[in-house]
């Protein structure tokens, strides 16, 4: 079950990276700022994403934060992609994506009290 809540989690980051890059794509008329927001947004946060981590999560953690800084980070990312889908005029879209992502986390009470109690 854990294996199937990972490959989720793992599909809807990349759903809010893509919904980053819709909204970014859909936030201007004009073209360049498309382009800036549609390509950079999305990198920064995949950046931030994968750079500030907590030592026991997958992956190698580049910069250790507190546990609760990367849950900070987690909820910004998360509000982020739900929003942008919302401000670019895909509402059930976003209502749909947030679900996903509560259940998903509901799912992992075990890593959310990991990440609430680590410090450094």
């Amino acid at each position: 079950m854990m294996m199937m809540n990972l490959a989720l989690r793992f599909i809807l980051e990349l759903c809010a990276l893509a919904a980053l890059v819709y909204w970014g794509f859909h936030a201007s008329e004009n073209t360049w700022i498309q382009i800036m927001l549609g390509i950079g947004v999305p990198l920064l946060a995949a950046i931030a994403w994968g750079t500030f981590r907590v030592p026991d999560d997958p992956g190698k953690a580049p910069v250790v934060v507190p546990g609760k800084v990367r849950l900070l980070l987690e909820l910004a990312f998360w509000s982020a992609a739900v929003l942008g889908l919302a401000a670019a005029g895909q509402a059930t879209l976003a209502w749909v994506f947030a679900l996903a992502v509560v259940v998903n986390n509901a799912l992992m009470p075990e890593r959310l009290l990991r990440l609430w109690r680590f410090t450094l």
